[in-house]
């Protein structure tokens, strides 16, 4: 499907975020490892943990729906059965990576497939640390899906240091280390995104410089009930369309607002925006608050490595506030952009290029020369089956004075079901 943007004078209204994606798989995850009952509630429709929900279903895991209401029948953490057909975790990584380690540790059988998009992303960083764990996983190539996992030999624990932050390779090693009798400890020198520890309790400890985190069998997994925050990544769109538009005030309520995802807040701060936190709260494990943005006059930033981790999600919108904000810009250190649903460096560069932007890019990042003034070319943008790039280029398009197309306009909806209806209710 491709989506015309027609020029945007202005962003007003209050927008309720969509149910975040990382907490939603999570949820589900550790809801099927619990003995007992777990109820969902806001749990996202998105493509990905609706994804996740039918791979459980596969290992056995009872899984009403009501609306977005799930309940869980957890089968415990030994209780998930040898699927019958190859596992389908479609364009999901999140998905594919932390299922491997729970299947893996749970010494179950089992073939993981993806699409085409999540078969071309490398799985290396998880298969080494679960390799050395004792788990047997034949892969493509030695690093890409099919995924044919199994288990002959008792688990062995784990002393990890991540190579580089990533919380699904942190989580992939942690949910393992639920299985073995001896803890798993993985070492972060930068932390990412802590959902897995803080909703199972994993004992967490600061040694010097570094971030030690343990998990293993005595980590008790109970049934409970869960409510899914608003999803801080799908809030970057409309902050940084708040921000550049001119007369424009946005509300973005009941948005997660863990400070491992929020990065972007405190990159935009430094850039000069508008932005506060209203009604802030605690909703389950994880704080939450409203979110109000007005239009700002930008300045240019650099993005520092140790900020990377916790802004990888929202750099191409971040990308395109650059664009608009007074000075050159840029962010570096940031290779992992090239290994999610596509090559999001040169995603990036394509909407800069296609909008008249100077940039340079490099195999890490980009460069971005911004203007307060600067009025996009109408354009077509490839959003390469990408749901980030393909709302980033919406934000992008509307600026111009013509009409630009998004091509592949429904990929938003692996993160974001609504997002062009909401874009309609609240443009000018």
């Amino acid at each position: 499907m491709d989506k015309k943007i027609h020029p945007v004078q202005s962003f007003t209204g209050t927008i309720e975020m969509p149910p975040d994606k990382s907490v939603s798989h999570r949820s589900a995850m550790f809801a099927a490892l619990a003995d007992g009952t777990s109820v969902i509630d806001n749990y996202s429709p998105a493509a990905d943990p609706q994804t996740t929900l039918k791979c459980l279903r596969q290992l056995g895991v009872a899984i009403e729906s009501k609306g977005n209401t799930i309940t869980v029948r957890g089968k415990g953490r030994f209780g998930l059965e040898n699927p019958e057909i190859e596992v389908d975790c479609g364009n999901s990584g999140t998905t594919m990576r932390l299922l491997s380690g729970i299947i893996g540790g749970a010494g179950v059988t089992a073939t993981l497939i993806g699409d085409e998009s999540l078969s071309a992303r490398t799985m290396k960083r998880i298969l080494n640390p679960l390799s050395e764990m004792g788990i047997k996983i034949k892969a493509r190539e030695d690093a890409y899906a099919p995924l044919r996992i199994s288990r002959e030999n008792d688990l062995k624990p784990l002393r990890y240091p991540l190579p580089v932050a990533s919380a699904q390779v942190k989580s992939c090693v942690l949910l393992a280390g639920l299985f073995a009798e001896e803890e798993t400890l993985v070492i972060e020198t930068i932390p990412s995104r802590n959902h897995t520890e803080q909703m199972l309790g994993l004992p967490v400890s600061k040694v010097g410089d570094e971030w030690h985190i343990t998990s293993s069998a005595s980590i008790e997994i109970k049934p409970r009930n869960y409510t899914i925050p608003g999803d801080f990544s799908s809030s970057a769109f409309w902050i940084v369309a708040a921000l550049i538009y001119p007369n424009s005030e946005l509300l973005l309520t009941n948005t997660g607002i863990n400070p491992t995802r929020t990065a972007l807040l405190e990159i935009l701060k430094r850039m000069g925006a508008n932005i506060t936190l209203e009604n802030e709260r605690i909703e389950g494990a994880e704080p939450v608050a409203d979110i109000r943005v007005k239009s700002s006059a930008l300045k240019a930033t650099d993005v520092f490595p140790d900020e990377i981790p916790n802004a990888i999600d929202e750099l191409p919108i971040l990308s395109v506030a650059m664009s608009f904000a007074e000075g050159t810009s840029s962010f570096r250190e940031a290779g992992d952009l090239r290994h999610k649903e596509t090559d999001r460096i040169m995603a990036i560069a394509h909407i800069l290029e296609q909008a008249g932007v100077s940039f340079k890019e490099f195999e890490d990042g980009l460069e971005i020369q911004g203007n307060p003034d600067f009025i996009p070319s109408s354009a077509t943008y490839n959003s390469f089956h990408d749901h980030r790039i393909a709302m980033a280029s919406a934000i992008m398009s509307g600026k111009s004075t013509g009409t630009s197309v998004v091509r592949h306009a429904e990929s938003a909806a692996v993160s974001y079901p609504g997002f062009w209806e909401d874009l309609t209710k609240v443009s000018a």
